[in-house]
């Protein structure tokens, strides 16, 4: 939904993006960030996962006075109680949210004023190499087909340039896409 003023388009105070690009361009570490999450399985196919500080423009974030909640689990086709999404639907969930983000402060930032902005989402999982049956099936997904639909002020050469922008700048888009240096250990 279309929020903002000559300012604020889409709801982004563009004036603060420029001087938030100016302050990394002037010192680089401001760009480095480090973003925390604790998950806790509470039975079955239920995870709570907390998510409240991160490390970010320079020092500790402070401006989260409550932490957001996160509830997980499965289907009951996959013995689970549906009390929150499976981990492969926040996948789809943060994906869709990361490119939304991208596309809106980018189009902010060309005065492009977006009126509506939605996505579909899917993935495919072959559940043989999650449940270990198969080798040669990977446990995650095949392949995720997104649909995104516009309705925004500028002509469609323009929106399908800021499109490819934001696909090349997008970290959740990157993340999966490229492989990710993961280091999983026990705390001991």
């Amino acid at each position: 939904m279309t929020t903002g003023t000559q300012k604020h388009p889409n709801g982004v105070n563009v004036d603060q993006l420029v001087q938030t690009v100016n302050a990394i361009k002037s010192d680089p570490e401001l760009a480095k960030f480090n973003f925390r999450a604790s998950t806790k399985w509470m039975g079955g196919g239920q995870s709570t996962t907390t998510i409240r500080g991160f490390y970010g423009a320079g020092k500790e974030d402070e401006s989260r006075t409550a932490p957001f909640v996160i509830q997980g689990d499965e289907p009951p086709v996959l013995l689970g109680q549906n009390v929150g999404p499976n981990a492969v639907e926040s996948v789809l969930q943060a994906l869709a949210s990361c490119l939304a983000v991208g596309f809106s402060y980018n189009a902010a930032a060309q005065g492009i004023n977006v009126k509506s902005l939605e996505f579909d989402l899917e993935g495919e999982i072959d559940l043989h190499g999650f449940l270990g049956l198969s080798e040669k099936i990977r446990p995650g997904y095949k392949g995720i087909r997104l649909t995104y639909r516009i309705d925004c002020d500028a002509a469609a050469d323009k929106v399908e340039a800021l499109w490819k922008h934001v696909e090349k700048t997008s970290p959740v888009l990157d993340i999966l896409r490229n492989p990710v240096d993961v280091k999983v250990q026990r705390d001991v």
